[in-house]
């Protein structure tokens, strides 16, 4: 079998209320509010002939649910490093914590509602 890349996609769903204090006093983000983020986790590899799969999407769930058990549900400021916790840090922060875990890591795309995200790739 050649060595075909395969890019796997996991999305992983979490509920965080945050503010921005950087922003002007006037901004809507400088309040406190709430996002139901939704992050797509890429990861590639090639496929093993012996299980058939390129990697087991319950491991990127095991690799996340450490970081998704701190921002869950929480006020991200109060996260250590999430002091400012804008979509950029937030998903760099979660890049630097996930990637030792999840080889092949590629890419990380932040929703933070319909119609704005960003894309990381470390």
């Amino acid at each position: 079998m050649s060595a075909r890349e395969y890019e796997l996609v996991h999305t992983v769903r979490f509920e965080s209320a945050r503010r921005l204090p950087r922003t002007p006093a006037d901004h809507p983000c400088h309040n406190v509010y709430g996002l139901a983020f939704y992050l797509d986790i890429h990861v590639t590899g090639t496929l093993d002939g012996a299980t058939g799969w390129v990697f087991d999407f319950a491991e990127i769930e095991k690799a996340m649910k450490p970081l998704w058990l701190q921002i869950d549900h929480h006020y991200l400021n109060d996260v250590a490093g999430l002091e400012n916790p804008t979509s950029e840090v937030l998903v760099t922060w979660i890049w630097d914590n996930l990637k030792p875990k999840l080889p092949g890591l590629k890419q990380l795309v932040l929703k933070e509602n319909d119609v704005s995200r960003v894309i990381f790739r470390g």
